[in-house]
């Protein structure tokens, strides 16, 4: 694999464990609607959570889809750096 090829694609895969990080931050505060990052946060986190959600059991108020993206998009850094040391 093209070594920017993989440092692009890394730098992706982090800037979405940001976004999902920064999303699960947000639930916990009231924001309001009309709010730019917060909408933008969630279109861009959105198709990553809600098919985790509709696959983990339900537990209450806590809510593991995020921590569960962040480990799958970490384990996919982990495969790219691999493919790309080779």
């Amino acid at each position: 694999m093209n070594d920017s090829v993989a440092q692009l694609f890394t730098l992706f895969l982090w800037l979405l464990i940001v976004a999902v990080f920064l999303r699960s931050l947000l639930s916990w505060f009231p924001v309001s609607q009309d709010n730019e990052v917060a909408r933008l946060l969630y279109r861009v986190t959105e198709p990553l959570l809600d098919p985790v959600r509709r696959v983990l059991p339900r537990t209450g108020m806590i809510d593991f889809s995020g921590m569960v993206v962040i480990i799958l998009l970490y384990v996919m850094i982990a495969v790219v750096e691999r493919a790309a040391a080779q």
